[in-house]
């Protein structure tokens, strides 16, 4: 017998019997002409068709990968490193989405528009509500303090208003609302 046993190559390469079985079905693991395991040619082909996540598990965590030079090893942890750190981001936003604590920016922007055209509809129509009632008090006014009657006419009085309330509106135009 030129290699080893299953039972003397599960010693050598630290995997349960079971695992060797699965790695001989598999085709990761070499023969010599007798049936015997090449040990060497094994463990190469082994290191280059497992999954580098799955050796480091068989090996007992990282302490028996080596983590440089091990043809792709170091990348694959750094990645599988960002997924993992995504993934938990990804669940903590969740959670706070849940919890009320964020909002959906879209969903906010919109409502932030609706509130300002809103208020920006109401300025618009104060002038033609008020414009009489303003009209007449400050005609009572006028009125009481000099004691002469003054007409003041509430068409005049709505488009003085009206050229004030647009003027401000377009200053608050200018105005924007930043989210993040």
């Amino acid at each position: 017998m030129n290699g080893m046993s299953e039972r003397e190559y599960s010693n050598h390469s630290g995997m349960s019997r079971g695992a060797v079985q699965n790695a001989k079905r598999s085709g990761r693991l070499v023969f010599y002409a007798d049936g015997s395991i090449n040990a060497v040619a094994s463990d190469a082909r082994r290191m280059e068709t497992t999954d580098p996540d799955q050796q480091r598990r068989s090996l007992g965590g990282d302490a028996g990968m080596p983590t440089r030079g091990s043809g792709g090893t170091d990348s694959y942890l750094k990645a599988r490193t960002a997924l993992t750190v995504y993934q938990a981001q990804e669940r903590q936003l969740a959670i706070q989405k849940k919890k009320g604590a964020l909002v959906d920016r879209a969903r906010a922007e919109a409502l932030v528009f609706r509130l300002a055209r809103q208020e920006r509809d109401t300025w618009v129509t104060w002038p033609s509500r008020v414009a009489a009632l303003m009209a007449a008090e400050v005609a009572a006014e006028v009125k009481k303090q000099s004691g002469q009657p003054v007409v003041i006419d509430a068409a005049i009085m709505q488009r003085v208003l009206e050229t004030h309330v647009r003027a401000q509106l377009e200053a608050l135009a200018d105005l924007r609302v930043s989210l993040g």
